[in-house]
């Protein structure tokens, strides 16, 4: 049997590194065709380079999501280079780890919102034409953050709520389009660099961290067979690990009780 993915076009914007770079081989292991995103032409380049060494095809576009021009354009050389466009997986996106009250520059909350969420809307703009021709589908990277509070994050939870708001109600614009959209909602994954190009009170990254994953955290290539398997279902929701659910469930049920668990694990990682 044929590969659902096989020949199909997908972009995947963030795919320098990490979740997006263990993503794009996947694809290319699959036989798709692929258009990776990143303002990091280097390590861009590299991450294509890999994928040709797996049979795959793959073009790298050099660019930045908080700009819309370069959304634009990548959309552009999707088609030039593939003929349609299938899947956008928005995936590029930062994190912070301070308190609000020691934040010394604001700007970091621009940022934030700039890359996490705005930088997914100008890709998700300049593509949905095409997604719409072809059926296709929108997956946006999010977090379990994007539904619950956690302390020393508070710019990115911020953002994410947002694009998980954005996200749940352009599905209800789509109806009817063919366009599905899934949001996939991990727990802090292991194998990338988000801990360490984290930004801290000054707005700098934070870099490497002695701090230690929870016993909950995510494998990036088990995060990877997670999504690619939801995508195949065409799925509207993705929670890693499926866990993570009761602690949705009680946050609705006792809010009070939630703030205690996220607290009590929260504090772990601080004293890590």
């Amino acid at each position: 049997m044929a590969d659902p993915f096989a020949e199909k076009s997908i972009i995947i914007t963030g795919a320098s590194s990490g979740l997006g770079a263990e993503i794009a081989l996947e694809f290319a292991r699959r036989g798709a065709r692929l258009t990776l995103f990143s303002p990091e032409a280097d390590k861009q380049h590299d991450v294509v380079d890999q994928c040709h060494q797996l049979g795959g095809k793959a073009v790298a576009v050099i660019g930045d999501v908080t700009v819309a021009d370069d959304c634009r354009r990548l959309s552009e050389e999707c088609v030039m280079a593939h003929g349609t466009i299938d899947y956008l997986i928005a995936n590029a996106g930062i994190s912070m780890w301070t308190s609000f009250e020691e934040v010394e520059d604001l700007e970091i909350f621009r940022r934030l919102t700039d890359i996490n969420y705005l930088g997914a809307v100008n890709c998700i703009y300049h593509t949905l034409p095409h997604l719409k021709s072809s059926r296709g589908m929108i997956v946006a990277v999010t977090s379990i953050q994007a539904k619950i509070g956690v302390p020393q994050h508070t710019g990115y939870v911020a953002s994410k709520h947002a694009l998980q708001g954005f996200c749940d109600s352009l599905r209800l614009e789509l109806k009817g389009t063919g366009v599905d959209i899934l949001t996939v909602l991990p727990h802090w994954i292991t194998g990338t660099d988000l801990r360490k190009k984290a930004v801290g009170k000054d707005g700098n990254e934070l870099g490497a961290s002695s701090r230690k994953h929870s016993k909950d955290a995510i494998p990036v290539g088990d995060a990877c067979k997670a999504i690619i398997k939801a995508m195949a279902k065409r799925q509207q929701e993705l929670i890693m690990p499926p866990k993570l659910k009761a602690l949705l469930w009680l946050n609705l049920i006792s809010p009070r009780a939630a703030d205690a668990v996220i607290t009590k694990a929260m504090s772990r990682q601080h004293k890590q």
